[in-house]
């Protein structure tokens, strides 16, 4: 018997990597065209009434793990790498207002020339009146990663759910490009996600979601119409909850 439907969400947290608004063809780190369409995934969903708050990772301009293996101190490494989500945000937030859509950047950094600063209320009034609200910074300190970031944006915002968006269609047991007999779960617990060492996300985000009931969904946000899917509760990626 298949899962009945998930109830329809009221304020989602979406999390996507930088390398959503990278052109895999071309090579451009920012692309306005491929940026343009994640705005307008978001424009169809935010009309339905579904109130939206978005994550983006900094990975398609600098990753701040990667930085220190090549010899870059680790603090240093992780603010260039928050600074690279600042970078995505305004990218988005640009492509997003041209088609109509009224955004907001919050920044767990201070700069406010460029961003509001992050103050939960204000960042959940804007959500109510129907803005887009982009986090950006991470979670301003080093050695926390843009996942768990994203995980405590929702768990502050009270979010129905965080998903988040990638280029597989699910948690698999172990990696699907590598291995053709890799077998992908329909859903999971906090706990299974956490002692089987997934790492789709890491263990600080998943106990984050746990401790605050918010449910997790990780889906291909490259397949065409899966992220509405996903809106609509159809049985799609892979599900972790309680």
């Amino acid at each position: 018997m298949s899962e009945s439907p998930s109830p329809r969400p009221r304020r989602i947290l979406l999390k996507l990597s930088g390398e959503t608004l990278h052109n895999r063809e071309s090579g451009d780190n920012l692309d306005a065209d491929v940026i343009r369409n994640v705005a307008q995934q978001l424009k169809a969903v935010q009309e339905q009434g579904i109130e939206i708050a978005l994550v983006v990772g900094g990975g398609n301009i600098y990753r701040g793990l990667a930085g220190s293996r090549k010899g870059f101190n680790r603090s240093q490494g992780d603010y260039m790498g928050m600074l690279a989500t600042v970078i995505n945000s305004l990218a988005l937030q640009s492509i997003l207002e041209e088609d109509g859509v009224e955004t907001r950047v919050m920044t767990a950094i201070t700069m406010p020339r460029v961003a509001e600063p992050f103050i939960v209320r204000r960042a959940i009034r804007h959500l109510q009146k129907g803005r887009i609200v982009l986090f950006a910074a991470g979670t301003g300190n080093p050695f926390f990663t843009t996942d768990s970031a994203a995980a405590l944006r929702a768990s502050e915002i009270q979010a129905d759910c965080l998903m988040k968006g990638t280029k597989v269609d699910g948690i698999y047991d172990k990696d699907p490009v590598q291995f053709a007999d890799a077998v992908r779960y329909d859903a999971l617990s906090y706990q299974e996600a956490i002692s089987k060492q997934l790492r789709v996300m890491d263990t600080a985000a998943f106990s984050l979601c746990q401790e605050n009931h918010i449910p997790i969904v990780v889906f291909n946000f490259f397949k065409d119409g899966e992220l509405q899917r996903v809106i609509d509760g159809e049985n799609v990626g892979t599900r972790i909850h309680e």
